[in-house]
């Protein structure tokens, strides 16, 4: 009897070794909930992009996101969604925990050191967000001796530092929430992230904010990849481009601006996806 207690406690503990080993090499195998699925990383705190709201996900970003994931054989119940927050989109890539990401991600070269993109999938302009009585900002020039507020870790808080550090005080925070919450109290006197963006803040501030208008940079989304995923990269810009060509994207911006008089600069949009792709 001992013996035989003694073998099925080694026979477990193999199992487990093996289990272990199998984990190492594969994490999503490990995953029940997670074998068979694609993993998404998006934004979970941008209303209008990618916002959680209630256990479900909505926004531009997503509507972009299920296009693409349907095109490759995948469900909407087939898709697990992770939160992607700006700092960590490249190692959330490098480490496998996402299979792509859609965050607002801008395509830059910086960035293309670490991950590959496909896309681009729309291209918004770097602006500003004010309260919706103060008439003092109207633009980047008027930003001298004022507070400001964007996300570590963006390319609109990098913008700003090399464009504007000497003139602005710049506080930075993890998310877009956060940089509303500090307008809407008066810590700050501006957010600055892409004008998509700060639309869908303006619409969930019920008309207390207000979008400046006069945008000053180019950000060129994209979808972010493992690096060296021509394969993918090729299959995501044809999405992409039947995404346009049907109409679904032109539905995708209105559905996710509406209320806001939003609308995407027709010298840059729809773009033509060709990032990623064997030369």
């Amino acid at each position: 009897m001992t013996f035989t207690r003694t073998m099925k406690r080694m026979a477990v503990r193999t199992i487990a070794a093996l289990a272990a080993v199998a984990c190492t090499m594969s994490l999503a195998a490990c995953g029940a909930d997670e074998a068979g699925k694609i993993r998404i990383g998006i934004k979970f705190d941008q209303p209008g992009l990618g916002f959680k709201k209630s256990g479900t996900y909505v926004g531009f970003d997503v509507d972009v996101a299920k296009y693409i994931a349907k095109k490759l054989g995948y469900s909407e119940d087939e898709i697990v969604w992770k939160e992607a927050p700006s700092k960590q989109r490249e190692a959330m890539l490098q480490n496998g925990d996402v299979d792509m990401i859609l965050a607002t991600y801008s395509i830059t070269d910086e960035r293309k050191k670490a991950v590959s993109f496909a896309g681009p999938y729309f291209v918004a302009g770097q602006d500003l967000l004010v309260r919706k009585d103060d008439q003092s900002i109207n633009g980047p020039q008027d930003l001298n001796g004022k507070r400001l507020c964007s996300v570590t870790g963006s390319t609109s808080a990098a913008t700003v530092k090399e464009k504007f550090a000497s003139e602005v005080q710049l506080m930075e925070q993890p998310g877009y929430a956060e940089c509303a919450t500090a307008l809407f109290s008066g810590i700050v006197d501006a957010v600055t992230t892409d004008d998509i963006i700060l639309a869908g803040l303006a619409s969930a501030s019920r008309g207390k904010l207000r979008v400046v208008g006069k945008p000053f940079t180019q950000e060129y989304y994209g979808v972010g990849i493992k690096k060296g995923d021509t394969k993918l990269a090729t299959k995501i810009n044809n999405a992409i481009v039947d995404m346009i060509q049907d109409g679904s994207w032109e539905k995708a911006v209105s559905d996710n601006t509406s209320g806001t008089n939003y609308t995407p600069d027709v010298r840059y949009n729809p773009p033509t996806p060709n990032e990623g792709e064997d030369a």
